[in-house]
């Protein structure tokens, strides 16, 4: 496995190969097809194999795969994404959500001539070593790796807060204010199950910064483009000092941006003193795929279908819920983006989550399998919505579902 939470035992006993997908299903390698809400994890916001982008591919990949130089794509995509975000006046291209997350926050220390970072549980933000660090008890914790080879001294410079608590969040700024370089944030948390912010939470933390002086990173990289062109911060009307965007932007492929206020990208080497490179930075063909799915998606009002579906499918699970009498069930929904914990109390925390009856998870995921319905192995992942699903293949979801909740008790 070439990232660890594709890492699960499937039915009959070892995990299934994907050889094929197109739209809304998955094929694997013994023919087998699925209703896919991976989606590749939430980078697919159109379904697999979409026309257009494979004819944006075809045409790229006949000009050459790589230059190595700066090319007209990375230039296009660029402009579309600062026309989309208006926090975004300068953005520099990256290879992934891990890479650009790095990179922000070295960024932000460099601006600002501090150095702690502040996050919050429940919220990933790629694999680097200053941001692989979780909350243990109380209200603040003080780096704890959450990997080995980690170093303590690294992680003891990032602080993490538990998710929707603006009374912690208050309390730490108030002790550490002038020493936070940046709060990085997924505004809708989705690498722990989907963990929706209280109102009012985003506007707190958005006013600490500017009162501290700290920068505000928005981790978009998976709400980018996909809760709205603008993403979270134009759903909720916050301006973050920095964006991180991934997935949709590459249309399949590996890319991902950082981009903000121009104060600040321009720190950034050649003409700043805070370094990044990257041989693959700027990809023709991840610029080619991501150009021409973001724009089908505005063509198509896709935000609108993916609403659309969204509620169709939280109303007929919402009303199965009912008839079965499960009061151990919650389903926790943001346009496109879905999940389902079992627990008795909506979920708004990472601790909230770990409660959670996580074996009867996994007999609902393999239920689901073997009935050709393929959702995020863990309880810490989020259901991706794309265009292509059709109603038809919700009715057959909840269908599936049904009998899950059941074979799982």
């Amino acid at each position: 496995m070439n990232s660890p939470v594709r890492s699960f035992r499937a039915v009959g006993g070892e995990p299934f190969f994907a050889r094929r997908a197109a739209g809304a299903t998955l094929w694997d390698a013994d023919g087998r097809p699925y209703i896919d809400y991976v989606c590749s994890w939430g980078a697919l916001p159109l379904g697999h194999a979409h026309p257009r982008v494979e004819a944006a591919l075809r045409e790229a990949v006949g000009e050459g795969t790589s230059f190595g130089v700066p090319n007209p794509r990375e230039v296009g995509l660029g402009e579309r994404i600062r026309s989309a975000f208006p926090s975004i006046e300068k953005l520099r291209m990256t290879s992934s959500g891990t890479e650009a997350c790095m990179t922000a926050i070295r960024l932000a220390r460099g601006f600002t001539g501090r150095e702690k970072i502040l996050k919050f549980a429940g919220c990933y933000h790629g694999h680097s070593d200053s941001l692989l660090v979780k909350a243990g008890s109380g209200a603040l914790t003080h780096g704890e790796p959450d990997s080995a080879g980690v170093p303590r001294a690294v992680a003891e410079l990032t602080l993490v807060l538990p998710w929707n608590d603006p009374f912690a969040a208050r309390e730490l700024f108030a002790r550490e204010g002038e020493r936070i370089a940046a709060v990085i944030l997924e505004p809708v948390p989705a690498n722990a199950g989907l963990l929706p912010p209280r109102p009012g939470f985003l506007e707190e933390v958005r006013e600490l910064c500017t009162e501290h002086e700290a920068l505000l990173i928005f981790d978009e990289v998976i709400t980018g483009f996909r809760l709205g062109m603008g993403g979270a911060q134009e759903r909720f009307g916050i301006r973050p000092d920095l964006t991180i965007l991934g997935k949709i932007v590459g249309g399949g492929l590996p890319a991902a941006a950082l981009g903000g206020r121009a104060e600040i990208l321009d720190r950034l080497a050649p003409d700043g003193d805070v370094y990044h490179a990257g041989t693959l930075s700027g990809n023709p063909l991840a610029m080619a795929a991501g150009l021409a799915q973001i724009e089908e998606m505005e063509r198509t009002d896709a935000h609108k279908r993916l609403e659309q579906l969204g509620a169709f499918l939280e109303s007929e699970i919402r009303m199965l819920l009912s008839r079965r009498g499960e009061k151990k069930v919650q389903v926790q929904r943001v346009s496109s983006l879905f999940c389902l914990f079992f627990t008795d109390r909506p979920v708004i925390s990472l601790q909230e989550a770990l409660e959670s009856d996580r074996k009867r998870f996994a007999r609902f995921f393999h239920s689901l399998l073997q009935q050709g319905i393929f959702f995020p192995p863990s309880p810490f992942e989020t259901c991706f919505l794309s265009t292509a699903h059709s109603e038809q293949d919700l009715e057959k979801t909840v269908a599936a579902i049904a009998r899950a909740l059941e074979e799982s008790q």
